[in-house]
C-alpha cells in the first residue's frame, strides 16, 4: 500500500509521568521567555529613536521571524507532553513541515543580509546611508521573506507526494522532514532526498557563504584599519553568535546521518536550533549591545 497516512504517531517522547512533568515546565519556560524577549526586541527597535537604523530594523525582523519559528513546533510539544496519544495529522505534519522551513529559511536570508549590513557599515563607512537606505532594507526583508516560503513550498510540495506504505511512525519530537524521509518507503528516495536537501540546501549555504564572505571581508578591514575598527567591530559579536548556533546546529542536524544510536543526540540538536536558539537571540542581543541595553534601561 503506498498511500499516505491520515495520521502519523511521534515517538520522541518519554512516558514516564515525571520526565512529562519536567518536559513540559521546560518547555513552557522557554516558550514563554522566547516570547517576551522576542516582543521586547521588537518593541524597543519600533519605539525607540535611537534604535531606527538598519541594524535594528534588521533585528526586529529576526525576532519577529523568531517567535514564529518557536510557534510552530513549541505549542505542539507541549500540547503531546501530556497527551497519552503523541499524533498529528498528514495535512498538519506537512503544514508544520512548510512553516518551520519557510521561518528557518527566511531566518538564514535575514541573518545573511545582516553580515552585508555590518559590512558595509564597517568597510563602506561613508557610502553606508546611500547603499543601506530604507528602500534597501525593506528589499532585503522581503527577498528573505520570499526566498523562505517559496523553497518551503516546494519541499512541502514534494514531501506531500512521498508514499509511507502504511508506516505512520516518526521517531522524533515533532514533523520534520529528515525523519519523514526516513518513514518514506518511495523507491525514488534517494532522487526525493537529493530534490528536497537541494531546494533547502541552496537557501542555507547560499546564505551561509555570503554570511561568511562579509565577515571576511569585516576581519581583513579591522586588521588594515585598526582601532577605529575594532569598536565597530563589537557590534559584530552578538551576530556571529546567534550565526554560530543556528548554522552550526542546523548543518549538523541536515548533514550528518542519521543513525538508529543517536536518537538523544536528533532530538537535542533539533531542540537547540529549533527551541533554545530563538528563545538565546534577544538575550545575546541584550547582553552585548550598549544600545540596546539603554533602551531597555529606558525602558523600564
Amino acid at each position: 500500500n503506498l498511500s499516505s497516512p491520515t495520521m502519523f504517531l511521534l515517538l520522541g517522547f518519554s512516558n514516564a509521568y515525571r520526565a512529562q512533568v519536567t518536559l513540559c515546565l521546560c518547555f513552557s519556560l522557554i516558550y514563554l521567555v522566547t516570547v517576551v524577549g522576542n516582543l521586547l526586541i521588537v518593541t524597543l527597535v519600533w519605539l525607540d529613536a535611537h534604535l531606527h537604523s538598519p541594524m535594528y530594523f534588521f533585528l526586529g525582523h529576526l525576532s519577529f521571524l523568531d517567535i514564529c519559528y518557536s510557534s510552530v513546533t513549541l505549542p505542539k510539544i507541549l500540547g503531546d507532553s501530556f497527551s497519552p496519544q503523541k499524533t498529528i495529522s498528514f495535512v498538519g505534519c506537512i503544514t508544520q513541515i512548510y512553516f518551520f522551513l519557510c521561518f528557518g529559511g527566511s531566518e538564514c536570508v535575514l541573518l545573511a543580509a545582516m553580515a552585508y549590513d555590518r559590512y558595509l557599515a564597517i568597510c563602506h563607512p561613508l557610502h553606508y546611508p546611500v547603499l543601506m537606505s530604507k528602500k534597501m532594507c525593506h528589499c532585503l526583508v522581503v527577498v528573505s521573506w520570499l526566498s523562505g516560503s517559496s523553497s518551503s513550498l516546494i519541499q512541502a510540495f514534494l514531501t506531500a507526494r512521498l508514499p509511507f506504505c502504511g508506516s505512520n511512525m516518526i521517531n522524533h519530537l515533532f514533523c520534520e522532514l529528515p525523519f519523514l524521509l526516513k518513514a518514506s518507503c518511495s523507491p525514488n528516495a534517494p532522487l526525493n532526498k537529493a530534490a528536497l536537501y537541494a531546494s533547502a540546501g541552496t537557501i542555507a549555504m547560499g546564505s551561509f557563504l555570503l554570511t561568511l564572505m562579509s565577515y571576511v571581508h569585516i576581519i581583513r578591514a579591522i586588521l588594515q584599519k585598526g582601532a577605529g575598527t575594532q569598536r565597530a567591530f563589537a557590534t559584530c559579536t552578538s551576530h556571529l553568535t546567534v550565526v554560530s548556533l543556528f548554522f552550526g546546529a542546523g548543518a549538523i542536524a541536515y548533514l550528518v546521518p542519521h543513525s538508529s544510536g543517536s536518537k538523544e543526540m536528533d532530538e537535542g540538536l533539533a531542540l537547540l536550533y529549533a527551541v533554545v536558539t530563538p528563545m538565546l537571540n534577544p538575550i545575546i542581543y541584550s547582553l552585548r549591545n550598549n544600545e540596546v541595553k539603554g533602551a531597555i534601561r529606558k525602558a523600564l
